[in-house]
């Protein structure tokens, strides 16, 4: 961008109310042209409301949009693309029964010949491939792709669309820390042919690393700008959440107490006969937590589906408290009442009911409690009371029980989680992706959280893409790769070189 040029956005005074809640207040931005703009914040900052109002989602209440020094009004997705913006959501809009080709010129065919329009989105494709290193086969079909590749996709459709302003929501939540930093390159390739890109994130990790500039809001409000080169991450964060975070896990050393769970020769064959677990062993002791660390798709969520009773095992033994657990122990309501709780890896799928009220997400497995009404009756006010508990102590924003789950942020989502399963008292407690699309402050607050129930007595399984996370609450680290466990490692003296050969499936005795 020239001295003289126009910011390639700039919002003034935006402002956005739902009911009570004052999602946006008075907010201004403004981005260079041909950079990577970050905008960093608490889930429930703004952020994504902000950039829907930019992408035609909402209409601001107040305020004024201009793109590329021209004023505009953008009260729809057609006019936003109109405009050469495009937007890719951290949930994908994507139609997994068709190929890649198809996907992308969804909406955008061309007219009523499909065949000339799939022609030219395959040249189309061809090209960006070669400008951006966007490679992907089009015919392949978009449900067997990595997760990875999906965002691809969705990239490409914006590319296809003409976009100049590319909006990227939370692009890391759902990505391997690989395919982030696959991520990353193209988006310095993108901003190198001179795109413009928004990044929406809490991930400080991912600002410091490709972002030319941040800027920081908290509770509707726009509370800083900054170049990313002058500032750092614990000044980030500080902004973000309004007090000093820490950014490192503490926690004390602490003897392990006895066996709760064992887990032996656990096998697993999926409906296609490929085996997912492969005769894997493993212990849980009161007072420890047992990291997993491995690439996503190599066994480890599926060894939390059969521990928590979600699959049956092809083959082997799980004990609790020295006792075999028959087959009809190892189902999950059974395995809540003998103490084994379950936060799963994907809250949207396994975890919540997005069109019920928070207060029923609340109690969703525990609804038979007495505490919640007599007999077979249930009692909204004590329900509801029951969440307002909960919402309190877990920081839920807003601590609206009657609000629908999927008005919720994702990391407030993750708390109504998190406190349903913790607050159950379990001596077991296996957890999947326990910060996965989670802000800053919320994590400081989950590793607590699970740092005081193994300072408790509980047995923790943490199963996580974050290395770093493992790394940092884990009392002992597995690995797996390819359904089996390649090796053990003490937290205190592992490294990520080691882990790293471990999980790439080196044998224990080279790495």
């Amino acid at each position: 961008m020239t001295a003289h040029a126009a910011p390639a956005i700039e919002l003034s005074g935006i402002s956005k109310r739902f009911g009570p809640v004052q999602a946006n207040r008075d907010v201004s931005l403004s981005v260079a042209e041909g950079s990577i703009h970050g905008i960093v914040g608490e889930n429930g900052a703004g952020k994504s409301t902000l950039m829907s109002i930019l992408y035609g989602f909402y209409e601001a209440d107040a305020g004024t949009i201009r793109i590329g020094g021209a004023e505009c009004r953008i009260r729809t997705p057609a006019d936003a693309i109109g405009f050469g913006i495009g937007m890719v959501h951290q949930h994908f809009m994507l139609v997994e029964t068709l190929s890649v080709v198809e996907n992308v010129v969804l909406g955008a065919e061309g007219g009523p010949f499909l065949k000339g329009g799939l022609a030219r989105a395959r040249a189309e494709l061809a090209r960006l491939a070669a400008d951006y290193g966007l490679a992907i086969e089009p015919d392949a079909i978009v449900g067997d792709l990595s997760v990875g590749l999906q965002q691809r996709v969705e990239i490409l459709k914006a590319l296809y669309r003409g976009a100049q302003i590319l909006i990227l929501d939370e692009p890391t939540a759902v990505l391997t820390p690989p395919e982030a930093d696959q991520l990353f390159a193209l988006l310095r390739a993108l901003r190198a042919q001179g795109k413009t890109v928004i990044m929406i994130t809490h991930k400080l990790r991912e600002i410091m690393a490709v972002t030319d500039r941040v800027s920081v809001m908290r509770r509707g409000e726009m509370v800083a700008h900054l170049a990313t080169a002058e500032t750092s991450p614990p000044e980030l964060a500080e902004a973000m959440v309004g007090r000093r975070v820490l950014l490192r896990v503490e926690k004390e050393p602490r003897p392990r107490g006895e066996k709760v769970l064992e887990a032996v020769g656990l096998e697993l064959v999926d409906a296609r006969g490929v085996a997912l677990l492969r005769g894997v062993d493993l212990t849980l002791h009161a007072g420890e937590i047992v990291g997993i660390a491995g690439v996503a798709g190599n066994g480890q969520s599926e060894l939390l589906e059969v521990l928590a009773g979600l699959s049956q095992p092809s083959r082997g033994v799980v004990r609790l408290a020295g006792n075999i657990l028959s087959s009809a122990d190892r189902n999950p309501a059974r395995l809540r009442k003998l103490g084994v709780m379950h936060i799963p890896e994907d809250r949207h799928r396994s975890g919540l009911v997005t069109a019920f009220p928070a207060a029923e997400n609340a109690i969703l497995g525990y609804q038979h409690d007495p505490a919640l009404g007599p007999g077979p009756f249930l009692s909204p006010a004590a329900i509801a009371a029951h969440a307002r508990e909960t919402f309190a102590a877990y920081d839920v924003r807003p601590p609206d029980p009657a609000l629908k789950t999927a008005k919720f942020s994702g990391g407030n989502q993750q708390k109504i989680v998190l406190g349903r399963e913790i607050e159950r008292a379990p001596k077991v407690l296996l957890v999947g992706q326990p910060t996965r699309g989670v802000d800053i402050g919320a994590i400081e607050f989950i590793h607590r959280r699970l740092i005081a129930l193994r300072d408790a007595g509980v047995a923790i399984l943490l199963v996580s893409v974050e290395l770093e996370e493992v790394m940092a609450l884990s009392d002992r680290i597995l690995a797996m790769c390819g359904g089996r466990i390649t090796g053990e490692r003490m937290a205190e003296t592992a490294d990520e070189r080691d882990l790293g050969l471990l999980m790439a499936g080196v044998a224990e005795e080279a790495a």
